[in-house]
């Protein structure tokens, strides 16, 4: 017989949460020529854009408790010009000041991270936008571009900035010829070379610039790589664990996830390794997988988020851009799936939304992974307990086959028999199936995401 264990006592890590990322200027080389906006946001009326913003922050929405923004290339036009952060921000802006506004109504503080796209192009070797080498003279201008950002969001819009990512997949040498410049590789979003070494020297270097502009309090990441195979088995892992310096001023482990089930150049499995050696110097480290597919497949999205949190053992995951406007990616989309996909000027809500909304909605920040166990390899889910701070114990579970399927259960840890269950199938996006007693067995509809959230009334 099928059987599902959850033990709600046993807690493996604390859980940050999951997340969301708008993303706005990507891959145009020239903002004044081309303002490119991915997300689409400029190309929907107030009241759609509302509706999207509702779907992710409101009451009966996602609730994501984490928030990825990315710094751009076009902040400061030359080393003397005067900054201008709002230029090609300003959706991602609206966009998070909205979820900041949402999350704080709730008593909820989301937690930011700002990830460096790429430089200015003055500040490369090549001396244009997307060069591949940042000049050896340029590290305290990139620290200065850093720092000005950070505290435009914290001081001017008031956004709970925590962390800052040095590089977006700046470990793949293979995106520029061997002279470092772009080519013809408009498709490519922004990126800037980092290899080991330099990462090993730069997170120093930044925190001591971060300190002395008064951000002490800012956690630095060493980037994000393309998946966490890379992390580990292309050197960035072990060359911060064997730097004393480097390892000391590490703030949040990152990489993005990107996966699919044969390896390729652009996925990998979702190894704990190179986590694993950092958090052998530094277990109190945390990793958040900062990018990865919505699913390539049918309901793949629930593979990719049970094996980060069980087989990456991170703490937070968020996905790729959660609005998309697929006719402005150069060369065709590679990463179609979404919750919303926005094209001229209306949206449509996505079947990946209600996926997620199943997760985001069970594995609220400040609660803890819990081990699930269920001998069936067509049935992926993920459990998540309360900490203190009074969350509900919830579990997710996915059945990945043509075959309704029976699991007799056996769930420790719990106040009682009670909870509230929604379902996504075929013939459903979110259906909420109302409160229910879970007794010894539960019956899983074919090609579902079912979750369950456990009554907060004390023996019901």
């Amino acid at each position: 017989m099928r059987t599902l264990t959850i033990d709600f006592g046993k807690k493996l890590r604390v859980w940050d949460g999951f997340g969301i990322n708008y993303v706005e200027t990507c891959q145009t080389r020239d903002y004044d020529k081309d303002p490119q906006d991915y997300g689409g946001f400029s190309v929907l009326e107030e009241r759609q854009r509302l509706e999207i913003l509702e779907a992710i922050f409101g009451d009966d929405g996602l609730q994501p408790a984490l928030i990825k923004m990315f710094l751009d290339p076009f902040h400061r036009s030359s080393p003397d010009a005067v900054y201008d952060h709002r230029k090609s921000t300003g959706w991602m802006l609206e966009f998070v000041r909205y979820g900041v506004k949402q999350s704080r109504a709730r008593g909820q503080e989301l937690q930011i991270i700002t990830s460096l796209y790429g430089p200015p192009g003055w500040m490369t070797v090549q001396k244009f936008t997307r060069g591949r080498d940042l000049a050896s003279d340029q590290w305290q201008n990139l620290a200065d571009y850093f720092i000005a950002w950070l505290r435009f969001l914290r001081e001017e819009e008031g956004m709970p900035v925590k962390y800052v990512s040095i590089h977006n997949e700046g470990e793949d040498w293979m995106r520029w010829p061997l002279d470092g410049s772009t080519d013809d590789a408009s498709s490519h979003d922004y990126n800037l070379y980092w290899s080991p070494s330099q990462v090993v020297k730069f997170i120093p270097f930044l925190r001591r610039a971060l300190d002395a502009a008064g951000l002490e309090d800012i956690g630095i990441t060493p980037g994000e790589t393309t998946t966490w195979v890379r992390f580990d088995h292309w050197g960035y892992a072990a060359a911060i664990a064997n730097d004393e310096r480097c390892l000391r001023d590490l703030g949040l482990i990152t990489s993005h996830a990107f996966w699919d089930s044969y390896p390729g150049l652009w996925n990998g499995d979702h190894r704990s390794t190179g986590t694993d050696t950092i958090r052998d110097h530094r277990p109190e480290l945390h990793a958040w997988s900062t990018s990865s597919g919505w699913g390539r497949k049918k309901l793949s999205m629930m593979v990719e988020i049970c094996q980060n949190i069980y087989s990456a053992k991170v703490n937070g995951f968020i996905p790729w851009a959660a609005v998309q406007r697929h006719d402005v990616w150069v060369g065709g989309d590679p990463n179609p799936a979404t919750a919303f996909v926005v094209s001229q000027n209306q949206y449509r809500q996505q079947k990946e939304y209600y996926i997620y909304k199943h997760v985001c909605r069970c594995g609220k920040g400040g609660s803890a992974v819990v081990p699930l166990f269920v001998n069936d390899t067509e049935i992926y889910g993920a459990a998540f307990s309360e900490v203190d701070r009074g969350q509900a114990n919830a579990f997710v579970v996915a059945n990945l086959s043509d075959e309704e399927k029976v699991l007799d259960l056996n769930l420790s840890g719990v106040r009682g028999k009670t909870w509230e269950v929604a379902c996504t199938h075929d013939a459903a996006d979110y259906e909420a199936l109302g409160r229910f007693i879970i007794a010894d067995t539960m019956t899983l509809k074919p090609w579902s995401v079912t979750s369950f959230v456990e009554s907060m009334e004390v023996g019901a």
